[in-house]
């Protein structure tokens, strides 16, 4: 596996404030006494795999014990509780955890049966974690406050004059911390540096959460925000309406931009073997059932071929990611550090 220093995990560690984490199990009842059990820690929010967990326990007879929190936070937690952690796996919404984790040699290898479901685009070079779904980083922008002729070609563009206090960011989430390191991977640290202090001078629109940012584009209190694609669609689900009669609309950055990012929310099994029961739900969040489940009610892009993907959204193929490696992504206390540097967090 690709070397990373032990000190630069632990300084992010330290860095990352880890919240009280929910302890949620779901299952049969009497599958732990079989010793059918595991513990599932999530870096996805609970309302969205909650259901999915559910039903995978209600098939296996595996009970399932979830923590949650942040991605960035739940990873840190792993990393601080190391071999003594109960964790038997770990469930992510980006690469760049996963990889923290696979660099200091956390994760199990995965069968190749199981690795060779994904595209190889989309999952550990080693071999130790798998993506589950895709998500895209898009522009969301409200339709009455900007014309489709005014939109950017290049996430660069978002910290020009014209779009002062105009641009929404969640800088302390996961999906834009993976966004930064991409940037940093294609342009420098230096580069990257610079947009991030420009950006932070142009007055941006700071909130904790995707979700929040789409709602108040939608509502006009500013213009549009840098966010995952999918939260556009949960924010038509809230509402209880189709997602074209919202005054929000997502814009793709032209091919190769660094805000066109494509990432994934993955999976790895801690330890050095994959147990029995992780094998399991890893397998049935990869079959035809756990990747519909992911398409239909969170409108990400399946990540297993002959699922097809939301016709509410472009093909995977026609996104104009930039070509980065996913396994790359690891380095996130440099980015986080950089971003705190800006005065954006």
């Amino acid at each position: 596996m690709r070397p990373m220093p032990t000190v630069r995990l632990r300084a992010w560690v330290l860095a990352a404030a880890v919240p009280v984490l929910i302890l949620t199990a779901c299952g049969t009842g009497g599958a732990a006494d079989d010793g059918q059990a595991l513990t599932l820690y999530s870096g996805r929010n609970e309302a969205l795999v909650q259901p999915i967990l559910d039903a995978f326990a209600a098939e296996s007879g595996i009970e399932v014990a979830v923590r949650y929190g942040g991605t960035a936070e739940m990873a840190a937690q792993l990393l601080e509780e190391g071999d003594r952690s109960p964790a038997d796996v770990f469930l992510a919404q980006d690469a760049g955890a996963l990889g923290a984790l696979a660099a200091e040699d956390m994760l199990a290898p995965l069968p190749q049966e199981t690795l060779e479901q994904v595209p190889q685009a989309y999952r550990s070079a080693e071999g130790d974690w798998v993506g589950l779904t895709g998500r895209a980083r898009v522009l969301v922008y409200n339709e009455d406050a900007v014309g489709v002729d005014q939109l950017p070609e290049s996430v660069f563009e978002l910290t020009e004059e014209e779009w002062r206090g105009r641009v929404g960011i969640a800088p302390t989430n996961a999906s834009f911390q993976s966004f930064v390191t991409a940037m940093r991977l294609m342009h420098g640290d230096e580069v990257t540096q610079q947009w991030l202090e420009d950006l932070a001078a142009n007055d941006p629109q700071a909130r904790e959460k995707n979700g929040v940012l789409v709602a108040d584009v939608d509502a006009g209190v500013f213009d549009d925000a840098l966010v995952n694609h999918y939260y556009l669609f949960e924010k038509a689900q809230e509402d209880g309406v189709a997602p074209e009669e919202l005054d929000t609309s997502l814009h793709f950055f032209e091919d190769g931009d660094a805000g066109a990012l494509v990432n994934i929310s993955g999976i790895g099994a801690l330890g050095a073997d994959v147990s029995p029961a992780a094998q399991e739900l890893i397998d049935y969040l990869l079959s035809e059932a756990g990747q519909e489940y992911f398409r239909d009610e969170t409108h990400e892009y399946p990540m297993v071929e002959g699922i097809a993907a939301d016709a509410q959204l472009p093909p995977l193929a026609s996104i104009g990611q930039p070509d980065i490696d996913l396994n790359d992504l690891d380095d996130l206390q440099t980015t986080v550090q950089m971003i705190s540097e800006a005065g954006l967090s």
